[in-house]
């Protein structure tokens, strides 16, 4: 699947490392989705809520089916949370611009998720037409 396919097939998204700062882009992304109508799962152990959404600590604690795995880690954290992503059932994982992790992408290829690597699922959405944020 292409990003875009991906963006039009699933609206589910965890987002592991969102941030509350909203000066921080995985806050703006997030809340650029969730105004896109996407919901938004945040995913950070040191938070209890981002965008007036409960926060998990981690993928494993989320007790609802998550479809895409948004990733604002850097690229040497993302190996577990792509194992996650598998254990869980999700989808697809992508890591957000400058998050590069070719083992990890491979990993989770062969466990059957989609993946995007190095770009911005609201560049994507802003890029088909949908307007800016």
């Amino acid at each position: 699947m292409t990003p875009i396919e991906i963006l039009n097939t699933w609206r589910t998204f965890a987002v592991v490392g969102l941030s509350a700062d909203p000066r921080r882009p995985s806050h703006s992304v997030a809340a650029f989705l969730m105004r896109r109508g996407y919901r938004i799962v945040p995913v950070n152990p040191n938070l209890t809520e981002v965008l007036a959404e409960r926060c998990w600590p981690d993928l494993r604690s989320i007790p609802f089916p998550v479809e895409v795995v948004d990733i604002f880690r850097r690229s040497e954290h993302v190996g577990p949370i792509v194992e996650d992503a598998i254990a869980i059932g999700a989808k697809a994982v992508w890591m957000q611009l400058g998050v590069v992790d070719e083992a990890s992408a491979r990993r989770a290829r062969e466990a059957g998720l989609e993946v995007v690597m190095d770009r911005c699922p609201a560049v994507e959405l802003r890029g088909a037409g949908s307007g800016g944020a």
